[in-house]
C-alpha cells in the first residue's frame, strides 16, 4: 500500500468508532449516511482541484 494511502492511529481509531455506530443504524439512515459522505467527498474533491488550479 502506498504510503499517502495509510491511515493514521488516530484515523484508524475513528474508523472502528465509526464501525461501531454504523452497525446501530437502520439501513435507511446507512443509506443516508454513505450518499451525505460522498457527496461530502465530491465537494472535498472539487475544493481540491480549485485549489490546485489556482496554485
Amino acid at each position: 500500500m502506498e504510503t499517502s494511502a495509510k491511515l493514521s492511529l488516530e484515523q484508524e481509531f475513528k474508523l472502528e468508532v465509526l464501525k461501531d455506530q454504523v452497525q446501530k443504524l437502520s439501513h435507511e439512515q446507512a443509506q443516508e449516511y454513505l450518499i451525505e459522505v460522498f457527496r461530502q467527498m465530491m465537494v472535498k474533491d472539487n475544493l481540491m482541484k480549485q485549489l490546485l488550479r489556482n496554485a
